[in-house]
């Protein structure tokens, strides 16, 4: 999510849409046109890109560093890489479709709805029935049953294993179909982030 926020303002940086401040200095690109569609698709890329360098870091960290115990370190690495991927790309088409309201959406959904609900300190069954529901899409707890099937039940399938790698193709269907879907629906209705430059009107000149 922390990631997806801060591909988000570096692209509008990039592409002239935003100033980009650093320190005292205020720095503003030319602006280079891109639909709104061009713009979340070049998020995502950096996104995908941006997932392998930060589960290699995590690995480093957590086996190299800390001494984890990793006996399926390979699938931990790729089950981490696409959970940062599919994560990230939901964030990026929430705050691309809302905008600026589009942070508070993403709070929401990653943290306020996900985090009560992933599992790892109170089990699912105690939680009121409106977590519960919510425990059966929202994103931490699929990633978190993956990842605890990976580190201490043999990477079973049947151990919440498979049921993470089908919900994160599904968010990620979801956040691909509403994020470009909208987004293509903005452009379409000639919605851009800057309007294309009208021409002055003439002014007749007396004879």
């Amino acid at each position: 999510m922390l990631a997806a926020n801060v591909i988000s303002g570096q692209v509008d940086h990039a592409l002239g849409y935003t100033h980009n401040d650093m320190g005292p200095l205020r720095l503003h690109r030319p602006l280079i046109r891109a639909t709104r569609a061009q713009t979340l698709a070049i998020s995502c890329t950096l996104m995908i890109g941006l997932s392998l360098l930060m589960a290699t870091l995590v690995m480093v960290g957590a086996v190299g560093i800390m001494g984890m115990d990793a006996s399926h370190l390979p699938l931990l690495w790729l089950y981490s890489v696409c959970a940062i991927a599919v994560s990230g790309i939901g964030a990026l088409a929430l705050l691309a479709v809302f905008g600026t309201p589009g942070m508070l959406v993403v709070t929401l959904v990653y943290i306020a709805m996900a985090v009560p609900t992933a599992g790892a300190t109170t089990p699912i069954e105690a939680l009121p029935g409106f977590y519960r529901f919510l425990a059966e899409f929202e994103p931490l707890r699929q990633i978190t049953g993956g990842i605890r099937s990976i580190l201490y039940y043999g990477a079973q399938g049947d151990a919440a294993l498979t049921r993470g790698w089908v919900m994160m193709a599904v968010g990620l269907l979801v956040a691909a179909l509403f994020g470009f879907g909208v987004t293509g629906w903005y452009d379409r209705k000639g919605l851009h982030r800057i309007p294309a430059e009208t021409k002055p009107e003439e002014t007749a000149v007396p004879a």
